[in-house]
């Protein structure tokens, strides 16, 4: 349904840093990146862009599908590594669904970010 999705941030260099570890075992890469943003997504296809905007207010839920549990985990284990904050640990969540296996992370702007393997 998606084709990209866009999200303000106050410090570039910060969250820049931080995505290109977390979403490093999903698969995804720096693919685009300037002053005024970057572009993150399988190699040459950038479908998350991170914009510079001082006075940005994360608010957003961004969940990334993984390939196994194991890329769950390393999202997880990286992201914290990169300036992320734990926001629930690699798991499963039977709650959500018998398969569910998934990691939460808070980035360095308040955003809730997911990695999931159903």
């Amino acid at each position: 349904m998606y084709d990209h999705i866009g999200l303000k941030v106050k410090d570039l260099d910060a969250s820049v840093r931080f995505y290109e570890a977390a979403l490093a075992p999903l698969g995804h890469v720096l693919d685009s990146r300037d002053d005024s943003g970057a572009g993150f997504g399988p190699p040459g296809a950038p479908a998350l862009w991170l914009y510079a905007d001082k006075n940005a207010k994360g608010a957003a839920h961004v969940a990334f599908r993984a390939a196994d549990h194991a890329a769950v985990d390393r999202f997880h284990t990286a992201g914290i590594k990169a300036g992320g904050k734990d926001n629930g640990a690699a798991g499963p969540r039977a709650d959500y669904s018998p398969t569910y296996y998934a990691a939460f992370l808070i980035d360095p702007d308040g955003n809730n970010v997911e990695a999931v393997h159903l």
